[in-house]
């Protein structure tokens, strides 16, 4: 197959009045989902001197909602197609804003991860609906291509913006605040998308399989559970166990879909060479980007002494970059072609990282203002024409369960880049030897992780703590440096795959 697309019959190439304000208010669901991914991180140290969760809890309330949200998104995007796209997005809309006031005033470890958990549910019905809708709101291809480069700048602009709005509020205000800002935001989408945004759904759906969803959700609970696991503390039988179930349950399921007269994912879209092209660039560009930005986040505040406020303005470049090159993606795909503009896009991320072996403690903003711009540019040009291609390359009635799969590429890559190379950076560090005389509960506060050594060093006499920073630093950004390395080799792979597997592929004129 050389094409992603039957071309668009000109009767339905129909210009839908509102379709732009319909925009606007899809894009914020996504802007506030990617937000709420990131603020978390920056709040954590709060939410533990107040709820005083175990190690186990507080690794549970940072990671159950991207856990839920990747086992659901492609059973949710699956529903979207029967119930009705807006249907669920207002829906889970409505469930998103109710339950951040449940996050917002937990007061209780265990009521924090359910309400991370709920969280995680409302969150998968929103992503694919909303690729979803504008699949099937914008019919003319170059009107979607530039409203599916918006959708993707504004998730990227979301992932970015977390930290700014997030080290704002924590400075001036209390953890909870992080989540009460979902509320108007939602409050405007349900009020303004009841009116604008048009419903779509499968005309002939047939039922949705609830065994289906259950072994959608225990796989990649289990897989994705695993893989962070190994990465934090090593294989264990658990760790072991937990990767076994989860596999069995993803073949199992992906061996139901092959049976069912309506399969909650149709398994035949993969045989698109363009369709699995795509959602592997999707995955392995995200694998490599993830961990890296993740660990940089905490380089700038914990090596270069940032504040939360100043270190979340110091990634802005990164949604600048995306923001600029996600509006003029599907103009440029058009101009050159679909695999120079992806392949080149994930080449340009790889060369950045590559850079950023050269990091120390000293670099200067210059270098990574840089650095993280480029990544932006690239990452952008890559995501909006793969996001295209996806949806390009499926029936409008199969647009919801399409984008799920992207959207649950982009979850799971998050998931591996962050264990992984987390798991590079982390052994890497744990190698540092303290300095003599450190007493042993301090070092083993600061072998656990640079945040607890910044910790651990203020009970220490200034030297001692001077000497103790320093050699912590420096092995954090040892590992920084081998990361960067690594994630450089997966993205630029991952370029040169893309340019053989994209061959061929347009989008539509």
């Amino acid at each position: 197959m050389t094409s992603t697309h039957q071309r668009t019959p000109a009767a339905e190439v129909v210009s839908r009045p509102g379709r732009w304000l319909a925009l606007c208010v899809l894009v914020l669901a996504v802007l506030l989902v990617a937000v709420d991914a990131t603020v978390l991180g920056l709040a954590t140290p709060y939410i533990s001197e107040d709820l005083k969760p175990s190690g186990t809890q507080l690794l549970w309330i940072g990671d159950v909602y991207s856990f839920v949200i990747a086992g659901l998104l492609v059973s949710m995007g699956s529903l979207g197609d029967r119930i009705g796209r807006k249907k669920l997005l207002l829906t889970g809309a409505v469930a998103f804003g109710a339950v951040s006031v449940l996050n917002a005033y937990a007061t209780t470890p265990e009521m924090m991860i359910l309400a991370r958990a709920l969280l995680g549910v409302a969150g998968a019905t929103l992503m694919p609906s909303t690729l979803a809708l504008i699949r099937n709101i914008f019919h003319d291809p170059r009107e979607r291509s530039l409203a599916v480069g918006i959708w993707g700048a504004m998730a990227s602009a979301g992932a970015a913006v977390g930290p700014v709005v997030g080290g704002f509020l924590l400075e001036h205000f209390w953890w909870g605040s992080v989540f009460l800002i979902n509320l108007p935001v939602m409050a405007v989408l349900v009020v303004v998308g009841a009116k604008l945004i048009p419903e779509s759904k499968n005309p002939v759906p047939g039922p949705w399989d609830l065994p289906s969803v259950g072994l959608s959700l225990i796989g990649m609970i289990g897989v994705v559970y695993a893989i962070k696991e190994a990465a934090a503390h090593g294989v264990s039988w658990e760790v072991a166990g937990a990767a076994v179930v989860g596999v069995a349950a993803l073949v199992t399921f992906v061996r139901r879909q092959l049976t069912l007269a309506s399969p909650l994912l149709d398994m035949r879209l993969f045989r698109n060479r363009g369709f699995s092209g795509a959602v592997l660039a999707d995955l392995l560009t995200i694998l490599g980007l993830a961990g890296l930005i993740f660990f940089l986040s905490q380089f700038l505040q914990l090596v270069q002494g940032r504040r939360p406020f100043e270190a979340g303005l110091a990634e802005l470049p990164a949604a600048v970059g995306a923001v600029g090159a996600g509006l003029i993606a599907g103009f440029v795909a058009r101009r050159f072609s679909v695999r120079v503009v992806v392949a080149g896009g994930l080449a340009a991320v790889g060369l950045a990282l590559a850079a950023l072996t050269t990091l120390s403690r000293s670099t200067g903003y210059p270098l990574l203002g840089t650095v993280l711009l480029v990544v932006g540019v690239g990452a952008g040009f890559s995501f909006t024409v793969t996001a295209d291609v996806i949806l390009s390359s499926v029936p409008k009635e199969q647009a919801g369960a399409a984008s799920a799969v992207s959207e649950t590429a982009y979850e799971l890559g998050a998931a591996l880049g962050i264990a992984l190379l987390g798991s590079i950076v982390t052994g890497v560090y744990a190698s540092f030897t303290a300095p003599a005389g450190t007493p042993a509960d301090v070092a083993s506060a600061a072998h656990e992780s640079l945040g607890g050594a910044v910790e651990s060093a203020s009970a220490l006499p200034a030297a001692q703590a001077h000497e103790l920073l320093t050699s912590a630093q420096g092995a954090f950004v040892d590992g920084l440096q081998v990361a960067a390395g690594v994630g450089a080799a997966v993205l630029l792979a991952t370029s040169v795959a893309a340019w053989f597997m994209l061959r061929g592929q347009h989008l539509e004129n």
